[in-house]
């Protein structure tokens, strides 16, 4: 029996948080690549996303994002854990660089804890890191987004350190 297998079997006898089965915490690029909000731009971040409080005024509302999160944990992602707490709804590209808030190729349900250790409260963590260097002009808000949707986990290493654990 696989290490993931015995971790998966322990996990459904044990109490504790929910573990998804996935190991990367990473969204199947297949079905959520990313999306942007177009009226997003590097030109307007000052007057938008580096806003405080902006992204509640694009943010959709929870009884959209629960129903999408249901569907895709049963249909698109298969998620054997069903559970709707074990999951974030979240935005590939988050809404703090520009992320489409609606567009379900830029939706998907994120489990909280994953046995890679990156889940989607170490995901929040960079979410927060890349905008603070958008809007300090570190970095430009396509480099950003591209680095988050390609791999976020990739991006974490780069802009934060090794593990998720780990901050330089």
């Amino acid at each position: 029996m696989r290490l993931a297998s015995v971790a998966l079997l322990l996990f459904t006898v044990l109490p504790g948080p929910a573990v998804a089965q996935t190991e990367s915490g990473l969204p199947d690029p297949a079905l959520t690549p990313g999306a942007i909000n177009p009226q997003i731009t590097q030109a307007n971040i000052d007057r938008t996303i580096c806003v405080r409080g902006w992204t509640r005024t694009v943010r959709p509302p929870k009884a959209y994002t629960e129903d999408v999160k249901h569907h895709q944990i049963d249909v698109s992602y298969r998620y054997f854990d069903k559970r709707l707490r074990a999951y974030e709804e979240d935005h590939l590209i988050p809404l703090e660089l520009g992320g489409s808030p609606t567009n379900l190729q830029n939706l998907w349900p994120e489990p909280h804890y994953v046995y890679s250790g990156w889940g989607s409260f170490v995901k929040d963590r960079l979410e927060y890191r890349l905008n603070r260097m958008v809007c300090d002009h570190k970095i430009s808000l396509d480099t950003a987004r591209q680095a988050i949707a390609t791999n976020w986990i990739t991006a974490y290493q780069e802009y934060i350190g090794p593990t998720p654990e780990g901050e330089r």
